[in-house]
């Protein structure tokens, strides 16, 4: 059987690459990246490193033009990133993704992955939707009903060949990385912050959330922080 898994060169996603190379074995699993405008290539670069280090094929696409009407905080020319926590900036959109939701950024990958996997006999699609990021419905498109819906869907569209997997959907970000830690994740080399400077922010949602699920395993976060509050 043959895997392919959506990559962004983040923390979730390189778990999710590495479990899938335990599981089929590297001659077995390739790697799609996807550039949707985002305001730095910083997890690209981080893929792309990454995907040498395991030896994969990784295919990119660029899918910005999608997205050039969203107002996104992630987009390039957009309005700045909360330096905050979800729980805090969920408490301002009484109910509404945050800003840095990229409208049906999972939907849309995981459509485009299906004619990629399908094109290269893979037979299963990995991504790494995790539990903390479907909280307070700050990211719709990582919750368990929208993983059922869409990988029916896609089982359904692509007659009934290809699966989709989401591993940690039921997990929160403490046990990717402990998984991760048992699996040799170089997450050293891996990009989780909003932000493309040379260092990670260290504020933003995603930074605190890495930094917090590191600790809550014993450890400190591998990579440099601009602010290491």
């Amino acid at each position: 059987m043959k895997a392919l898994v959506l990559f962004s060169g983040g923390l979730d996603s390189t778990t999710c690459l590495a479990m899938a190379i335990e599981k089929y074995g590297k001659e077995n699993v390739m790697a799609l990246s996807v550039f949707y405008g985002q305001k730095h290539h910083k997890e690209i670069e981080a893929a792309n490193r990454i995907a040498e280090y395991y030896h994969i094929k990784r295919k990119e696409l660029d899918l910005s033009e999608i997205f050039k009407d969203s107002d996104c905080s992630l987009l390039e020319g957009r309005k700045d990133i909360p330096h905050e926590e979800y729980q805090t900036q969920l408490k301002k959109t009484n109910g509404n993704p945050v800003s840095t939701y990229v409208p049906f950024r999972n939907g849309l990958f995981l459509s485009v992955a299906a004619s990629v996997a399908i094109a290269n006999q893979c037979e299963v699609i990995y991504y790494g939707a995790h539990a903390d990021d479907a909280a307070g419905n700050a990211y719709p498109d990582t919750s368990v009903h929208f993983h059922e819906a869409i990988r029916e869907a896609i089982y359904l569209g692509s007659g009934k060949k290809v699966d989709v997997v989401a591993p940690f959907i039921e997990w929160c970000k403490k046990d990717v990385v402990a998984y991760g830690l048992k699996l040799g994740v170089p997450y050293q080399w891996t990009w989780s912050c909003y932000e493309g400077q040379d260092k990670a922010c260290g504020v933003c949602g995603t930074c605190r959330d890495r930094k917090k699920a590191f600790l809550l395993n014993g450890l400190k976060d591998p990579i440099e922080y601009e602010v290491e509050e």
